[in-house]
């Protein structure tokens, strides 16, 4: 970053040294050099007003290199090493720079209206080739997935390619199929069958139970192995790393085409193998995947860290609109947990590609059945107020569940990264099939697919449901039955108590499965929970009422013949809302979203009720989601702004060198790395590039000034430099590099190598009493990556991204080593 002289200052007022305004910023990386004891102690050698006043000659308002243009500076200036933060500030600069020398270019022909009228277009174009590249991947991992998971259980033999579903209800003998929850229909064949063992036989359970552990183990193994193989970016859910990339963080090839396509192969084994995990998160993994994809088609965010953000952002709604067929809901959780820079435009782009996604997936219907949403309801019936106890209930159940989910699941990471057991995620990865095929089969609502689990449990129960949860003493006498509440028969007992067993096992099976090496996320599973905690208080609420009909607090429930209306299926429903809110924080994307997910209108006041009730449970026991827990579990620099910083420290005690405290005098680290503006060599300039690891370095005036000039970046300093000596005659090792507009010239002396262009002068400086609340709301809001700390203009330390977050968890008790990446 760059100090630059504020010219007015300098030809208002004369007393130069006291108004000088000083601005740098370094890169986002532990900086542990700090400036000379000469540098602050107030005296200013001669000679150095005279530097200033050059440096100013030569520098006009508009002459800051983050206004320039990349196209004449060599490859790979301006971009950004792996694991490093982007400036969002100076990313931002440079594309509003680029927009008006386009609109300047406008007045020279037809050609460049042309090209302006492109890139007015190309954002709109880029959103709309994610949303169908979106939609047809939602579409083909949809169907593959729910063809592998019911080749577990039985194959289609005359057309194979059929699920269970699509075989029996779709097989050229329509006429003969009988379809149900325990029978085989005429065209689909269990494994049992095939190896020629009766139906509802011990031979043909036996049979069926060891096929269906097979190919869970050879599904799991598959997944394991591709993404150890091809793509280990693919592992997990991706939401935890997308909201860290989306505030700015690098990761290169997470994004990647390889992670896109063995992400999506990996979702559909996954699946497939019945663990407890789910397709619908990583949706957002492969969305953003295709969003990165198509930015490299438009270099107008291809080469823009800052403006490809956008685009991301866009798809992660786009991944949410495809995974719940939600495109209000994709928007709204793209803004309220995903972005870190969410700008109006991006909301109206982020709308269009959720809208074009949701469209490409209803035309591809994979689910068969005309409808966007997994789970469509069938019933409006009204609800009372008296209901929203047991509604506020299941809320406070499902924050319960979040915090117990979070607590033990990340205890469980921890182990596997700090123990033998990371080194060994394949055979992990086999281990947790193994248990979960086991002892998931024996209980049908364990081994059914979590979304057809769902499915089930919201829906009433109509006059063609013959399941055991749906097992009433319905009396034939009144009209339309099947629309009032009943006393439970001997089936809705037994399907309580499997259901009790199956909440137990999910919520434990969850925990050491969600983080091992596959792809897979937590969204279902956590309604998966949610919906069986809702339904069984639904049917305990519903007895109690149809028990109590006459009862005074009932009134408005049962009508005088004794007929009251309770809908077991609209408590599976908040169920689910309140449980993935306990693990996810979500509230108003939550209640969108499974709006749209059930089409329940009638219902919104009992999920937000349930889902306020969730977060407000689960941030009494501990504010952090699943995913910044995640975040903060690998070390990423992610600073999340919805945390609020109430403590009173200031920037002297976070600043690099740490023991400075003005006015002390103590000093013990070695002093600031720099480049002086016009008095280094090239060789000079090399040897302190390899002997020092920072990311960049301050330019300034002279060593003993310490004026600052700008900072350049360590990348950019390589490459110019090594561009330099291949394609510039007269540069060797004695030249001096020049970062000044004015380079004298010296017939006898060597070629001079002037880099002023590589040279950022736009600076955040902050003073060393600013309070470290105004800093994390600077470092916030402004994207910063460090700004520099000053006393009486004179540089006294930095404060890194790192820096920040590492005195937050200090702050916490934490550990402040466990920030990882620079």
């Amino acid at each position: 970053m760059a100090g630059i002289i504020d010219q007015d200052y300098l030809q208002v007022l004369p007393n130069i040294k006291n108004k000088l305004k000083k601005f740098n910023r370094l890169d986002d990386s532990a900086y542990d050099d700090v400036i000379t004891p000469s540098s602050v102690s107030g005296e200013k050698k001669e000679g150095d007003e005279e530097k200033s006043l050059e440096m100013s000659e030569t520098s006009s308002p508009g002459s800051s290199n983050i206004m320039d243009t990349l196209d004449d500076l060599p490859p790979g200036i301006g971009q950004y090493d792996d694991f490093h933060t982007i400036d969002w500030l100076r990313d931002i600069a440079r594309d509003r720079m680029r927009h008006r020398h386009i609109v300047k270019k406008r007045q020279e022909g037809c050609w460049e209206q042309v090209k302006g009228a492109h890139d007015a277009w190309s954002g709109w174009v880029c959103v709309l080739l994610v949303g169908v590249a979106a939609g047809t991947c939602a579409g083909i991992i949809d169907i593959g997935s729910s063809w592998m998971s019911d080749l577990k259980e039985g194959v289609c033999l005359e057309a194979f390619w059929f699920n269970r579903e699509q075989c029996c209800w779709s097989g050229p003998s329509l006429n003969s199929t009988s379809m149900n929850e325990d029978s085989d229909c005429d065209q689909w064949y269990s494994w049992g069958r095939m190896m020629g063992s009766g139906a509802g036989g011990a031979g043909s359970y036996i049979i069926g139970y060891l096929f269906y552990i097979l190919w869970a183990l050879l599904f799991g193994v598959l997944a394991a192995l591709l993404v150890r193989m091809f793509a280990p970016y693919a592992c997990g859910s991706g939401i935890p790393e997308i909201k860290t990339i989306l505030s700015g963080f690098i990761i290169r090839g997470y994004l990647g085409k390889w992670t896109l396509l063995i992400k999506s192969l990996g979702m559909m084994l996954s699946v497939a193998a019945g663990l407890s995990l789910g397709k619908e998160g990583p949706f957002v993994h492969v969305a953003c995947c295709c969003g990165n994809i198509f930015s490299y088609l438009f270099p107008k965010y291809g080469r823009n860290e800052a403006k490809k953000r956008e685009v991301l952002s866009a798809a992660a709604a786009a991944g949410v609109s495809v995974a719940f067929g939600a495109p209000i809901g994709g928007v709204l959780f793209s803004l309220e947990e995903v972005s870190y820079y969410f700008p109006l435009k991006t909301l109206w782009r982020s709308f269009f590609c959720a809208l074009i996604a949701a469209f490409i997936l209803r035309s591809i219907n994979p689910f068969g059945n005309d409808h966007l949403v997994m789970f469509s309801i069938d019933y409006n019936e009204p609800w009372t107020l008296q209901e929203l106890i047991p509604f506020i209930l299941i809320g406070a159940l499902g924050g319960l569940f979040g915090k117990f989910f979070i607590k033990f699941n990340i205890m469980w990471c921890r182990y596997r990264k700090m123990s033998r057991l990371g080194n060994y995620p394949i055979f992990e990865v086999l281990g947790i099939v193994f248990i979960t095929a086991l002892l998931s089969y024996p209980n049908p609502y364990t081994r059914m697919n979590s979304s057809e689990l769902i499915r089930l449990l919201v829906s009433r129960c109509g006059p063609e449901d013959d399941t055991e949860i749906c097992d009433y003493k319905r009396s034939s006498n009144i009209t339309d039955p099947f629309k009032w509440s009943a006393l439970a028969g001997a089936g809705v007992g037994s399907a309580v108590w499997k259901l009790a067993l199956a909440l137990i096992f999910k919520m434990i099976i969850t925990i050491f499965t969600f983080g091992i090496k596959i792809p897979a996320g937590l969204f279902i599973p956590s309604m998966a929970v949610g919906s069986i905690i809702g339904r069984i208080v639904g049917i305990g609420v519903e007895q109690l009422v149809v028990n109590n009909a006459n009862s005074v607090f009932f009134s408005n429930i049962c009508e005088s013949q004794g007929k009251c209306i309770i809908t077991p299926g609209l408590y599976a429903m908040v169920g689910a809302a309140a449980a993935l809110g306990g693990v996810t924080r979500m509230t108003v994307s939550l209640v969108v979203i499974m709006f749209e997910l059930t089409g329940g209108l009638e219902y919104i006041v009992p999920m937000m009720a349930a889902a306020m009730t969730s977060k407000w449970v689960g941030d009494a026991l501990g504010r952090e989601s699943i995913y910044d827990a995640h975040i903060a579990l690998n070390g990423y620099p992610y600073l999340d702004h919805k945390e609020e910083f109430t403590h009173t420290t200031i920037a002297a005690d976070v600043m690099r060198p740490r023991y400075w405290r003005y006015g002390t005098g103590v000093r013990n680290d070695p002093p600031l790395a720099v480049i002086t503006q016009d008095s280094m060599t090239v060789e000079e300039t090399e040897s302190l590039l390899r002997n020092t690891e920072h990311n960049g370095f301050p330019v300034v005036v002279s060593r003993e000034s310490q004026y600052l000039v700008g900072f350049v970046l360590r990348r950019d300093l390589n490459l110019a430099i090594a561009n330099a000596r291949k394609t510039s005659e007269g540069v060797v090792s004695n030249s001096i590099i020049y970062f000044t507009g004015h380079v004298p010239v010296d017939p006898n002396g060597p070629a001079p190598l002037k880099l002023r262009k590589i040279l950022d002068m736009a600076p955040v400086t902050i003073t060393d009493q600013t309070p470290m609340e105004t800093v994390v709301e600077m470092f916030r809001k402004l994207g910063l990556r460090q700004t520099l700390v000053t006393h009486n203009g004179r540089l006294l330390g930095i404060i890194t991204k790192k820096d920040v977050l590492r005195h937050i968890a200090q702050l916490r008790n934490q550990d402040p080593e466990s920030i990882l990446f620079n």
